[in-house]
């Protein structure tokens, strides 16, 4: 029987510790299959985040594909996705220090077949006929904004790159048919985001390789279409929310029509190339994933019937399904589980791990289990979030306290968060500390019109959704309203910051990589989201007021909470005066902040040693701001302004 010691909220001593996170941790994304063959990429913290593919066979046996140095990532919109392709064996990747594309062919020295490291690269795939790769390009050459079209060119040696598609600012998505006679591929234009508008197209290939009679077949400027497939018999499919809702349709004879209309999400919103929910096992049976309630599901779509079979697991995330022998590779997570690359095989309704991203064992007795709730929020409207609550096998706290409450806001903000284990959360709550994980108005998982309350209202709705569901904790007693903390990175730093400059409810905040300044992120951003702010704010300048308005840096008069900033200074989607000028205007009010830059890092930390100094300085920060005696010695921080 374990003893239970009684201490303060916060101070408890836990055996999930930064060092722990990262030692063997590893992201794992990107699932193909080859013949028998299985791979995946690995990003591994332990050697400075370098991604890697890695291939395994029949037996089990994995083996890397593309050697040191090589980094299998693409910066196509920055965020990149959809790095590489396989054939045959042979693995055809973007890497990420010189922007080339690479032929991996085993037993052999890997071949640049591009040449230019202002052309990028992205969304692969192999064209047998013609022996050659069909991609997305991002032409950074000129001046001005870079230029994105799909292309294609050898997949055997360096070549002529010849332009498929052009017109459009940006696309995605390309797809062949069985027969390899027809292509699909997805467009959208500024001000739209893909998950606000995009166009479906798709054209039969002509003998010389070129595109012939392209055909608008679905999409428009307030209809967001998603990952196109062909069936095995040619057929093409795609998801779409033209119901409020991203469902599955197919192309008829007719137009288009609905294979299974549900209040469920099967589209996410495409920050990065090679998303997939859904992939075919034959003809006429489909394996997907869905979202209920910011829930995964998984199930199995008889498309001639338009029955799903819904197949019951303890796994609460799921994505990116894709095609193997027999059955369907996707990734797979639950609150009391490490991320993981599954087989599932249908017919069987038999799920097999593959591959965990971290083989750390944590007792559930240091897990807190989600709670999904409800909350009311401004204008009479429900938001949603996810509650963890403080869980220690060795501790209690006093009956009459109640533990201070983090409030974590994910990025995007379109975008959502999930319920797989994290033990960025749990390095919390096995501390004492409680967690609320948002999915405010704006995020993804609960339908189009749920998505739409973001437009025009970033840094109102948020806000108001953040710091309702905080309240809300509050009124059921399971939090102390006087020590509430808000952390977010990207623009769930901005919320993070908006948070703490136009309410008065939290004591505490972390801001990750966020923006300060809504105007300058309209002016200084990458190209993929340099109109994001359109729909979020409104068109700029016309809208400059209302920039000035929302934006933190020009309010830190009213902000009055400690704040720690963190920062990579190689950001390119967040540049770091986002961060410095904030910094320097509360250094100069006399408010307490704290500033970590990190140099080699950009949107999002990747190196090892960082992830841990981050974790335990803003561990150190709360400690310090809502004093609380921590269980074991972390390095400090400096706290300007703190007295």
């Amino acid at each position: 029987m374990t003893i239970r010691t009684q201490a303060p909220f916060g101070s408890w001593r836990s055996p999930i510790t930064a060092d722990v996170i990262v030692a063997g941790s590893i992201g794992l994304q990107s699932y193909k299959a080859d013949g028998s063959d299985r791979y995946w990429i690995e990003s591994r913290p332990s050697e400075q985040g370098r991604c890697v593919v890695v291939r395994q066979t029949q037996d089990g046996a994995c083996t890397d594909s593309t050697p040191p140095p090589f980094n299998v990532r693409t910066r196509v919109h920055e965020y990149g996705g959809g790095a590489y392709a396989v054939a045959g064996g042979v693995v055809f990747a973007s890497n990420f220090g010189d922007n080339l594309v690479y032929r991996h062919t085993p037993g052999l020295d890997p071949i640049a077949l591009t040449e230019q490291s202002d052309m990028r690269f992205a969304d692969f795939v192999v064209d047998h006929q013609r022996k050659r790769l069909i991609s997305v390009r991002e032409d950074h050459s000129g001046g001005g904004e870079a230029v994105n079209e799909l292309v294609a060119f050898s997949s055997e040696q360096p070549g002529v790159i010849t332009v498929l598609a052009s017109g459009h600012d940006f696309f995605s998505s390309p797809v062949l048919s069985p027969d390899g006679s027809q292509i699909a591929w997805l467009t959208w234009d500024h001000p739209n985001m893909p998950w606000d508008g995009t166009d479906l197209w798709s054209a039969r290939i002509a003998a010389d390789g070129t595109l012939h009679d392209p055909t608008h077949v679905a999409g428009g400027a307030e209809e967001s279409i998603f990952c196109p497939q062909w069936s095995p018999d040619g057929t093409l499919y795609f998801v779409s929310d033209r119901s409020n809702w991203w469902n599955l349709y197919r192309v008829t004879a007719g137009g288009t029509s609905c294979v299974l209309a549900r209040d469920a999400e099967f589209g996410v919103p495409q920050w990065t190339f090679g998303q997939s929910t859904y992939a075919f096992v034959d003809a006429t049976t489909i394996v997907c994933t869905f979202g209920e309630r910011g829930i995964s599901q998984l199930g199995v779509l008889d498309v001639t019937s338009a029955k799903l079979r819904q197949i019951h697991t303890h796994y609460t995330s799921m994505g990116g399904v894709t095609p193997a022998q027999g059955g369907v590779l996707l990734g797979v997570g639950s609150p009391t589980t490490a991320s993981a690359i599954a087989f599932f095989h249908p017919a069987k309704e038999e799920l097999t791990i593959l591959r965990e991203s971290s083989d750390l064992e944590v007792d559930d007795d240091y897990l807190s289990i989600p709670e999904a709730i409800e909350f009311p929020t401004a204008g009479n409207r429900t938001a949603f979030g996810f509650f963890y609550p403080p869980k220690n096998a060795q501790y209690d706290a006093s009956p009459d306290e109640q533990p201070p409450l983090i409030v974590f806001t994910h990025g995007g903000p379109t975008g959502s968060t999930s319920t797989g284990r994290n033990l960025g959360i749990q390095f919390w709550t096995s501390r004492g500390f409680a967690v609320i994980d948002v999915n405010y108005g704006g995020s993804t998982g609960y339908g189009r019109d749920y998505r739409n309350r973001l437009r025009g209202q970033w840094g109102i709705v948020d806000v108001e959704d953040c710091e309702h569901g905080a309240l809300y904790l509050v009124g059921r007693g399971d939090a102390d309203a006087r020590r509430l903390a808000i952390r977010g990175g990207s623009a769930g730093g901005y919320t993070t910051l908006a948070v703490l400059t136009f309410r008065d409810s939290f004591a505490a905040g972390a801001s990750y990589f966020g923006v300060s300044d809504i105007e300058l992120l309209a002016k200084e951003t990458h190209k993929f989201e340099s109109r994001y702010m359109d729909s979020l704010v409104g068109p700029y300048p016309q809208a400059e007021s209302i920039y000035r308005e929302r934006s933190p840096l020009h309010h830190t008069d009213r902000l009055k909470s400690p704040v720690i900033f963190f920062q990579g200074l190689d950001d390119k989607i967040v540049l770091p005066n986002q961060a410095e000028l904030m910094v320097q205007s509360l250094r100069e009010n006399g408010v307490p902040v704290a500033y970590l830059a990190l140099e080699g890092e950009g949107h999002g930390f990747r190196k090892a040693d960082n992830i841990v100094r981050t974790l335990e300085a803003e561990l150190y920060f709360y400690s310090r701001i809502f004093g609380i005696e921590l269980a074991d010695p972390i390095e400090p921080v400096m706290i300007e302004n703190l007295a």
